[in-house]
């Protein structure tokens, strides 16, 4: 049995298909994680969606488009490339698949001895694993109750920087922007959310440029999609970006977790 990860496919469903086939993907042994950003700007986000709600064994990260479609949803507005998605028939299956999915989980490679931690746009060096995923329970556990709440507060840059004291939408919307938005921040991880390229504002870093390494020590990997503009690349092994820019007709890439082999199809 083998693990892959998969990054944003936004709609782009020949190619995901093309790379399930090109990795001999076995629906009966093999597990797929995807990091989110299903939908959106791609030619047909609902076959994607329909066709990863037929297989138990593919399973997903929320990302940011993902989001924003749970929103379309619930108020029940078609829009752009998602129309075809709010005025489906299984509009409801898909609103209520999504809700179950986490904003990031962590996978414990048993061979290796490694340890993935998978979220749509990273994790900020100012939260421990441990403290990422119960933030990150908390905001789905609320989403799965009230998810109006969650997803009409959840719209904004602010605040840009988290603080242990911050409460209510103020408090959903931080913990949502770092795990599904976030690219640049500074030494105090405050948050640049205008900046899409790969070059830094002045005070700023990427995310994934951590000061501290024990990261190395346990075998931890960190991994991520949303930064196309990134092209994977991000120099350091243990932070690895899986959005290679597919919609913008570049590629579609996976991550075998059991040895860290990158396969590719193009767009």
């Amino acid at each position: 049995m083998s693990t892959y990860v998969i990054g944003d496919i936004h709609g782009c469903f020949d190619q995901f298909v093309d790379l399930l086939n090109k990795i001999n993907y076995k629906k009966n042994e093999d597990k797929i994680i995807l990091v989110g950003d299903l939908v959106n700007r791609g030619p047909d986000s609902l076959s994607v969606l329909n066709y990863c709600m037929a297989d138990s064994n593919i399973i997903t990260v929320l990302g940011n488009h993902d989001l924003y479609l749970l929103y379309l949803l619930s108020i029940d507005k078609a829009r752009g490339s998602l129309k075809e998605v709010v005025e489906a028939d299984n509009k409801k299956q898909i609103f209520k698949w999504l809700l179950k999915m986490p904003l990031m989980m962590e996978i414990d490679d048993e061979l290796s001895g490694n340890s993935f931690l998978i979220s749509h746009a990273g994790i900020p060096e100012i939260w421990s694993p441990k403290k990422t995923k119960e933030l990150a329970s908390e905001v789905t556990s609320l989403l799965q109750k009230n998810p109006l709440k969650v997803l009409q507060s959840m719209w904004g840059d602010n605040p840009n920087k988290w603080h242990d004291e911050l409460i209510d939408d103020e408090r959903y919307r931080i913990i949502i922007n770092y795990l599904t938005r976030m690219r640049f921040v500074d030494k105090n991880c405050a948050l640049d959310l205008r900046n899409n390229t790969v070059t830094a504002a002045a005070g700023y870093k990427p995310w994934f440029k951590y000061c501290s390494k024990t990261h190395e020590k346990k075998k931890q990997y960190y991994v991520f999609g949303h930064w196309a503009a990134l092209k994977g690349q991000t120099d350091d092994p243990h932070f690895i970006g899986l959005d290679t820019g597919c919609v913008w007709k570049g590629k579609l890439s996976a991550l075998r977790l059991n040895d860290l082999e990158r396969i590719s199809v193009d767009f």
